[in-house]
């Protein structure tokens, strides 16, 4: 296994599968893996950053219409959520939960 020095720069989110043998960089779809998954109050967000910055997945992204999230690549951990100071995302439950 390599080690973190090994790793390239400026990976991103393709680490893993870099690190651990993957298809040379290739970042792997995580929405299957999610229980619950953030949802961005428009009304509340003053685009201050912080959930793009310390989405560990890259999965929050900045557009014309404000942050928005890329639920393919979202797991669900819930950091944004944690780090949002003014509260403005919501850990809501998966409905396809609902089907089991």
């Amino acid at each position: 296994m390599r080690g973190y020095k090994e790793l390239p720069i400026g990976a991103g989110g393709a680490w893993f599968s870099y690190a651990f043998g993957g298809g040379g960089g290739t970042v792997v779809s995580t929405w299957s893996w999610r229980s619950f998954r953030p949802v961005i109050d428009k009304e509340k967000c003053t685009e201050c950053g912080l959930c793009e910055l310390f989405c560990p997945d890259h999965a929050i992204v900045r557009t014309k219409e404000g942050y928005v999230v890329d639920y393919e690549y979202c797991k669900g951990c819930g950091i944004c959520a944690h780090e949002c100071r003014l509260k403005a995302i919501e850990m809501v439950k998966e409905t396809f939960l609902e089907e089991f």
